[in-house]
């Protein structure tokens, strides 16, 4: 099995995510803004890295470059949670936002083109959406705004690249021991009230994620392209 490129690589979903493909036996390359967490996991794993700002447009090359001219999986495993009303919403916060989430997701998939296409017989890209995108939830403007354009990129890409390529996307809700939702879930008594919305009665973790992540960039996941696949406890079917 070919080398999977992990944008996000030291946070909580992509280093879970590194970790099951290498128990799998798959080689990795990880990528992201955190040079002391990519250098931990990457000792850990014994693979690659890339120290890159997605905000960047030109660090989208140079990270292909360096995880080889062969890749068979592609994840952008990066993301933000700006929770701000309308009111308070600086155009720059929409645009940051908009350009880590969506157009860094397309930027990271443009620039992997030719490596994804040499990389194997079952290449695969997974991106993230959010519950977000398609449940609304006050505060959640900017946020919810930039992975609909993912949703978006998701089908478009999956139409466009196949049969050659597979591309889907992950939708998950709050999850636990993720740094992106810490100050969400500050205090035991907002965890519980948090956690008590998903009809599961607990929050996600990033190996639930992750698992999914890893089926996605398997052949056992060789019929499904242009999914957005909502991994989210149950709360984006629960009307409460």
């Amino acid at each position: 099995m070919g080398k999977v490129l992990i944008y996000g690589g030291s946070g909580a979903v992509g280093s879970e995510t590194a970790r099951l493909l290498k128990e799998k036996e798959r080689e990795v390359h990880l990528a992201g803004m955190d040079r002391e967490g990519l250098e931990r996991l990457a000792e850990e794993l014994g693979c690659g890295f890339s120290v890159a700002d997605v905000r960047d447009p030109e660090s989208f090359s140079r990270v292909t470059a360096e995880a080889g001219r062969e890749i068979e999986g592609l994840v952008y495993a990066v993301g933000t949670i700006n929770l701000k009303s309308i009111r308070r919403l600086t155009p720059d916060d929409w645009l940051d936002d908009f350009r880590i989430n969506g157009l860094g997701a397309a930027l990271a998939l443009q620039a992997a083109l030719s490596a994804l296409r040499k990389g194997g017989s079952d290449p695969s890209v997974v991106l993230y959406s959010s519950i977000a995108a398609r449940q609304g939830f006050s505060l959640h403007g900017s946020i919810s705004m930039a992975k609909a354009a993912v949703e978006g990129l998701v089908v478009s890409m999956a139409a466009e690249l196949a049969p050659a390529i597979r591309v889907n996307a992950i939708a998950p809700s709050l999850l636990d021991e993720s740094g992106l939702s810490a100050s969400i879930l500050a205090g035991e008594k907002a965890r519980e009230e948090l956690a008590s919305r998903h009809p599961l009665k607990r929050l996600g973790t990033p190996r639930d994620i992750a698992s999914m992540t890893v089926f996605l960039l398997s052949q056992e996941a060789g019929w499904i392209t242009g999914q957005v696949i909502g991994i989210d406890g149950g709360r984006s079917s629960n009307s409460d």
